[in-house]
């Protein structure tokens, strides 16, 4: 009998592969793809994070890349168990390239690859020092005169940027550069994180009082020290900035913290970076060889512009810097929005006794977070899903397996299941006047995030109160202007208010570059984020990655690290080995470095 084991069909495709790899036989290796393919590599094959969609991208590529890469010794991973479903075929792979060792997950339909993701794990020569690596720690022995580890560290971050210079230097300490600095210190990169905030977690402790995680516990651990156990699914603000700052010492990172970046140039000549600095009170001149900007996904604050901003006499803040709702009860408040902070704050703002006002100029995607816990995530992100043998990295990598290019295809018939499950809570806020959207395909929360990052709420409990009509809603109208007393909207009415706030987003990552380095060099790298779906807020062409994150731009030497907890785990292990091989001279031929079609 022949072997036509979900296993055996993926063992027979690896083996030809392998082969025509090892012959050069390029149109052999394109053929065992379906005319339908998707090959997403993130780092091996094409130093960069790419999408190559069909037989003509995947030989283009192929051509370039194969003989530089050299990629060899395909293998299943025999730890994992192949499986059949719906006539796709699924499993887990490893592989060597000349550079690196790699991971990843194919699937086939019939006999024929239709879905391929390949992952750098590890550089060959440069491991993480873990498992049979892991330091010893206590030095044994004696040794005249030599240093505890208590004073290593504290001479190294006293020479660190004053006397050696670091390879990267990290702009913003966030959940983001905090993840992508363990990464860099476990691979041996000299590194320092700079943060105007004074302790690690700042930027969490610093928003409004009800903030928490709206993901799950099980979608946000950070790289090497995964939560407890025990810890709360949805996780307060202050304790994530508690376990931030935790996280920053346990990890040694070289974080600097009340430190101010002024300015930053680029030395194409000497192929480093002059980036001035304020710490202390003093200025200090940093010169290393690659710039990140983890300065966030959602980048610089948007402040709308409406006439009369300058004549209301009342208090005026963007989300970012609302305090809570301590100084407002009693008070009229008007949030100009309705996504994620919106929401929030309203809610908060209606327990302390306001009397608050959402104002929803565009449709807001809504799913209730135990809806999106149970369907949207309860496979890969949850209890049960631990229970059933998932990981987080096997979680993240399944994720990630599904290319950009048909994820929507999969996110619609989840988002179907919730529309029916939550269809008398979706009736009750429309019956309150508020505008609902699924996205622009109906394909829901992720494909928006993704897309453009904006323009969906996970609901904990607000949008009862606007359904109930605790939390006023006036939809659908936009405003004209301010006067003295509040806010004039286009259809004439006036909304008295004493305090406005503006929860309407932030601008894109570039802004920062624009800030610190030049508008020119904001423009040459262009808009970060989005996947150019040529959908709302996310223009086409099509991209196939999001744009500018975590892979080389059009600027050399300088990097966007940013998104989600899950992102900043993710991403950060892709973006810590490009640093790593260009650290140790390793060559890395960029395949289809990014075009720039959007500036901001």
């Amino acid at each position: 009998m022949l072997d036509d084991s979900p296993h055996q069909k993926i063992e027979t495709v690896l083996g030809k592969l392998e082969k025509a790899f090892a012959n050069g036989d390029i149109e052999a290796a394109v053929n065992l793809f379906q005319e339908d393919c998707y090959w997403r590599d993130l780092v091996t094959f094409t130093w960069n994070l790419k999408t190559l969609e069909g037989h003509d991208q995947i030989r283009a590529m192929l051509t370039e890349q194969l003989a530089r890469i050299k990629p060899h010794d395909l293998r299943q991973d025999l730890s994992e168990v192949a499986t059949e479903d719906d006539g796709v075929t699924q499993g887990w792979i490893e592989f060597d390239t000349g550079a690196a060792r790699g991971y990843g997950h194919i699937r086939l339909k019939n006999g024929r690859i239709w879905s391929l993701l390949t992952t750098m794990s590890e550089l060959k020569g440069h491991e993480e020092p873990k498992g049979f690596l892991r330091p010893m720690g206590a030095q044994h022995g004696s040794e005249p005169g030599r240093k505890s580890w208590k004073e290593k560290r504290e001479t190294e971050a006293a020479e660190l940027g004053y006397s050696v210079q670091p390879y990267c230097l990290i702009i913003g300490g966030g959940q983001g550069g905090i993840a992508l600095g363990a990464r860099l210190r476990q691979l041996g990169v000299p590194t320092i994180i700079i943060e105007k905030n004074e302790r690690p977690g700042d930027s969490w402790r610093k928003r409004y009082k009800s903030l928490c995680l709206h993901d799950p516990v099980w979608y946000d651990h950070l790289p090497y020290i995964p939560f407890p156990d025990n810890w709360p699914v949805f996780a307060p603000k202050d304790k994530i900035g508690d376990w931030l700052e935790m996280y920053t010492k346990v990890m040694e990172l070289n974080y600097w913290s009340s430190t101010v970046c002024k300015s930053a140039q680029y030395d194409d000549a000497r192929g480093e970076w002059t980036v001035i600095v304020e710490r202390d009170g003093k200025e200090i001149t940093l010169r290393p060889k690659q710039l990140v900007l983890a300065t966030g996904m959602s980048g610089k604050a948007n402040w709308p512009k409406f006439k009369g901003m300058d004549v209301f006499k009342g208090e005026q803040q963007h989300s970012s810097q609302h305090p809570g709702p301590e100084a407002y009860a009693g008070k009229k408040v008007v949030v100009v929005g309705s996504n994620n902070s919106a929401h929030d704050i309203c809610a908060a703002l209606w327990e302390a006794g306001a009397d608050v006002t959402m104002l929803q100029r565009s449709s807001t995607h809504i799913v209730k977070s135990d809806s999106l816990m149970e369907i949207g995530l309860g496979d890969l992100y949850s209890e049960r899903a631990v229970a059933n043998g998932m990981t987080t990295r096997k979680a993240d990598l399944i994720f990630a397996s599904l290319p950009y290019r048909i994820m929507h295809e999969f996110q619609k018939p989840v988002y179907d299941k919730i529309r029916q499950k939550d269809a008398a809570f979706y009736e009750r806020l429309e019956k309150a006047g508020f505008m609902l959207d699924f996205g622009d395909d109906e394909s829901g929360l992720f494909m928006k995030y993704l897309r453009r990052g904006s323009g969906y709420y996970i609901d904990v409990g607000a949008c009862d109160l606007i359904a109930d009509g605790k939390i006023k809603l006036i939809s659908g109208v936009n405003i004209r202007e301010l006067n003295e007393g509040g806010i004039v909207q286009d259809d004439g009415r006036e909304l008295p208010a004493d305090l406005i706030v503006y929860a309407t987003g932030y601008g894109s990552m570039n802004g920062w570059a624009a800030d610190l380095i030049s508008r020119e060099v904001a423009d040459k790298v262009g808009k970060c984020w989005g996947l150019g779906s040529d959908t709302t807020k996310d223009p086409g062409p099509w991209e196939g990655e999001q744009r500018n994150m975590w892979k080389p731009t059009q600027q050399q030497a300088l990097w966007f690290h940013g998104g989600n907890l899950h992102q900043s785990r993710h991403y950060s292990q892709y973006l810590s080995l490009q640093l790593k091989a260009r650290m140790e001279g390793i060559p890395t031929p960029v395949y289809g470095l990014q075009t720039v079609h959007h500036l901001s």
